[in-house]
């Protein structure tokens, strides 16, 4: 489980550069900021249970 978390977390991670990179993309870099601290949420949620 952790390591699928953590590849989501890369996965948004990927796709935030790509929307900061491509200026046409911005959008991209807010739901990759958006999905990358959810997935941190949930996995620190996961882990302390």
């Amino acid at each position: 489980m952790i390591g699928l978390i953590l590849a989501l977390l890369v996965i948004w991670l990927v796709l935030t550069v790509l929307g900061f990179v491509l200026e046409g993309l911005f959008w991209l870099a807010i739901v990759g900021i958006l999905l990358f601290l959810a997935t941190a949420a949930y996995g620190a949620v996961k882990r302390r249970g």
